[in-house]
């Protein structure tokens, strides 16, 4: 099999497990929240944990794949996964599971990135699409299955025993890695950049800490804007000591590149509103509509489904649109998908929530294998860890911001209509407040050139003319080469 073909099916257990495992506890969250003998709404701490520890240890894992090897960490990686699985499944308070969720994230931080960070050094650039979607349809199998699963075993056993599912998928994942996977690493690799990675791991623990206790009485007020006040401050002197670092966690002057910011800025837009998906639509099939595990799960994994399709169009899609033109129309159309989920009622057909699911279940997959394509059109192989490391940090962050904003507008909608406990009419504001701000992505992808990514989507095929300069290793700066065509 071509290593083009294979690598991507390798990773894809790292991917297949993770998406699975999340799409499994969003179905379960109403149960486990009232076995741990907490609110529903509580539990997006447990998401929430989850992705900021991947926003914490993602900035290191492109150094720490440089230093040891990339099959060294991948494999390490899904051995503190299942750890972290096995600890959600013993835990026995809200404060214990959301520790466990963040050993999980630690695990995720360092699979998927590195994982990607492999393949991404492996293939050739006109295969590099191609090999995206290779590497998520696999993944894509986790999400349709886990609501469904997901919702039987919580309703007919224990939720505690979907956290067992890991384990099983997890041996098979470090065989194969171990068989077929390179263990490429950097001769050179520079020293650690310790204050960064201290920096960025207290600002975003911290900042997403305080927004998510916001509102909830979790903790006083007055230590929720503590939180979001140090981790901001936090952040910001990260900038400062970037520009000075020789070696920075997060390479901030890859913004420099057009393509890479617009994907990453207007990448964060669009997922704010995706990331509050997995966390309000669960939480208004089963507390809103009175629904069971099962029957919710066996709504929303059509999402998947269509993502699933959409996977296999991709190529020929952008072929005929370039990444300029599809970013920008797909962002309106994925936003409007989101918002319509907040005009479903307990009396609407379940056949038609399906349709909608399924259908901005493929837009939003169109844009985010475009999105993770055109955000490495222009960055040479030397720099695709620390573009790999900065892009997955920003992405866990924007969709934790996500869970936390959306649950906000949840609860302010709650306390507005004066009713006890949350109510159907109450998701509607939040999904709508989440695609506004998920709308907004079109207008930063409309700035993108023309001939953004013309070799890696195949849109304009023109003479080629002499490489230019490489970014700092050697290697065609692609963006340059387009820009001449």
């Amino acid at each position: 099999m071509r290593q083009s073909r294979l690598l991507p099916l390798i990773i894809a257990t790292a991917l297949f497990m993770e998406n699975m495992d999340s799409t499994v506890i969003s179905t379960s969250l109403p149960m486990i929240a009232q076995d741990l003998g907490t609110a529903p709404i509580a539990l997006k701490l447990a998401l929430t944990s989850y992705l900021v520890s991947l926003a914490i240890f993602i900035p290191i894992s492109g150094w720490m794949a440089d230093k040891y090897g990339a099959r060294t960490i991948f494999t390490a990686a899904i051995g503190v996964f299942m750890a972290g699985s096995l600890a959600c499944a013993w835990a026995n308070s809200l404060e214990g599971f959301v520790f466990s969720r963040f050993v999980q994230g630690a695990g995720g931080a360092m699979m998927v990135p590195v994982g990607r960070l492999v393949l991404l050094r492996s293939v050739a650039r006109s295969e590099v699409v191609q090999a995206l979607a290779t590497l998520t349809i696999p993944a894509l199998i986790g999400p349709i299955i886990g609501p469904p699963l997901g919702g039987f075993i919580t309703e007919y056993f224990h939720w505690r025993w979907i956290f067992f599912i890991n384990i099983p998928i997890g041996i098979l994942g470090i065989v194969c890695a171990l068989m077929f996977v390179p263990n490429i690493k950097e001769d050179d690799t520079p020293p650690l950049d310790f204050i960064g990675f201290l920096l960025t791991g207290v600002g975003f623990s911290l900042l997403m800490l305080g927004f998510s206790t916001t509102g909830q009485h979790l903790v006083p007020t007055e230590i929720s804007i503590g939180c979001m006040a140090v981790g901001a401050i936090s952040l910001i002197l990260y900038v400062f000591h970037a520009r000075r670092a020789p070696y920075p966690v997060l390479h901030l002057s890859l913004l420099k590149v057009p393509t890479f910011r617009v994907s990453v800025v207007g990448g964060s837009l669009f997922r704010i509103g995706i990331g509050a998906i997995p966390f309000l639509l669960p939480l208004m099939l089963q507390v809103g509509f009175g629904l069971g595990p099962l029957a919710s799960g066996s709504l929303t994994f059509i999402a998947a489904v269509g993502a699933l399709f959409m996977k296999t169009m991709a190529k020929r899609i952008l072929e005929r649109t370039g990444f300029r033109r599809l970013l920008t129309i797909n962002a309106f159309i994925g936003a409007a998908f989101v918002a319509a989920n907040g005009f479903f009622t307990p009396e609407t057909p379940h056949w038609i929530i399906m349709i909608f699911l399924l259908v901005g279940g493929c837009f939003r997959s169109l844009q985010f294998t475009s999105l993770n394509a055109i955000g490495y059109a222009e960055i040479s192989n030397r720099e695709m860890s620390y573009a790999t490391s900065l892009s997955s940090a920003v992405q866990q962050v924007s969709l934790s911001i996500g869970v936390a904003f959306g649950a906000l507008v949840l609860e302010m909608a709650s306390t507005y209509d004066g009713t006890p406990g949350i109510t159907a009419a109450d998701f509607g504001p939040a999904f709508w407040a989440v695609a506004a701000i998920s709308a907004l992505s079109g207008f930063i992808f409309v700035r993108l050139s023309p001939t953004a990514g013309a070799e890696m989507s195949g849109h304009r095929a023109v003479e080629r003319k002499p490489a230019a300069t490489g970014l700092g290793d050697g290697t065609t700066n692609l963006g340059e080469e387009v820009e001449r065509r």
